[in-house]
């Protein structure tokens, strides 16, 4: 890189820092202007263009950029970190650029209006109206795995190859987008990761390459979870950059889904985590519910739970507490923790249980 240009490009990195910084106080303006304008005319160029190849390309990318950064590390150690102003202009020069594709093609979503407010409900509840949509979601559940399996106590098993779970993902919201425009899904760009297995040991179910806007899907991961962790990643697609507006729009896309696979899926995934929100509400009422769930449905979660209990490693929390700062510095004050406000949309959207499913 030229020493002027890096130059340049060095100094306009704080700059857009600050500029980010001012933007992200204007939640209606990136709403109306970035959102719901720019973004989805940028992601669907990629989409259409990127989804066509049968691999990922920005995994490729991200194995370019890890073996750069190693090569990186190797020179300036053998040069012993000589001539420091040529390549910490150059490094702060490259990163200035990555700043702002990552915000230009996707990040500024981080910033938009709270999903909330967008769709003019509330995002506080009672603990009756949890247990209500708890209840109903019982129900739910219930039903759908006895038209499944036709007992009880048996674990719903998902016997599909895991391309045609991704591909079926799309009619969620082929479905959805008849009553909800904005979640038309066009230009398809859902493909397996080629890191599956080290995100498995990294506890991560799949992420969303905001600089080729292509959803990569842990395909190690059991076939249960896979309905809402593919919905879950289109929803980032399609500009719900926080992890609990993804989790909500992953609800909508399988709950209303034409297969009841990924109906259980979903509502097996809405119950969980209105489950967990009523535990920390009022425990004993919690588990009086939880005794009147299919035992077939909490073999489901079993299964699930064994799976990451056998491939945590002892570095996992480096990577949860990692993303978890990213989260904090891109609008999430939460972090992780974040993922909560989920059941928040769920008991607010689905005010009216008996007529919600």
């Amino acid at each position: 890189m030229k020493n002027k240009a890096g130059i340049i490009l060095a100094i306009l990195l704080p700059l857009q820092y600050v500029a980010i910084r001012i933007i992200s106080g204007y939640p209606t303006f990136i709403e109306n202007w970035y959102s719901t304008g720019l973004y989805p005319h940028i992601s669907k160029i990629m989409r259409f263009s990127l989804g066509v190849l049968p691999f990922s390309l920005g995994d490729l990318l991200y194995t370019f950029l890890i073996f750069s950064i190693i090569r990186w590390i190797v020179i300036r150690i053998n040069t012993r970190f000589k001539n420091p102003r040529k390549w910490v202009i150059d490094f702060f020069a490259i990163f200035s650029i990555i700043y702002f594709c990552f915000h230009l093609f996707w990040g500024l979503n981080y910033y938009r209006l709270p999903l909330h407010k967008t769709l003019k409900i509330k995002n506080t509840y009672t603990t009756e109206e949890l247990v209500l949509l708890t209840e109903t979601l019982i129900k739910r559940s219930n039903e759908v795995h006895r038209e499944l399996m036709h007992n009880d106590s048996s674990l719903v098993p998902y016997n599909f190859r895991k391309t045609k779970i991704l591909k079926k993902t799309i009619d969620g919201f082929d479905f959805l987008s008849t009553e909800y425009p904005k979640l038309t899904y066009h230009g398809k760009s859902l493909k397996p990761s080629l890191f599956s297995i080290p995100l498995t040991y990294m506890g991560f179910n799949g992420y969303l390459n905001p600089l080729t806007n292509e959803a990569q899907v842990n395909t190690q991961i059991i076939n249960y979870k896979l309905p809402t962790t593919a919905s879950h990643e289109i929803g980032h697609q399609l500009g719900f950059a926080k992890e609990n507006e993804a989790n909500f729009i992953a609800c909508l896309a399988t709950i209303k889904h034409p297969d009841p696979y990924f109906r259980y899926s979903g509502l097996t995934f809405a119950l969980r985590y209105c489950l967990n929100e009523l535990y920390i509400r009022d425990c004993n009422k919690a588990e009086t519910l939880l005794k009147t769930i299919n035992p077939g449905i909490m073999a489901n979660y079993k299964e699930v739970r064994e799976f990451w209990i056998l491939h945590q490693n002892p570095f996992e929390f480096i990577f949860q507490f990692t993303y978890s700062g990213f989260l904090k510095a891109n609008n999430q004050e939460d972090g992780m923790k974040s993922y909560s406000y989920v059941v928040a949309l769920l008991v607010n959207y689905f005010d009216d249980v008996e007529n919600a499913f």
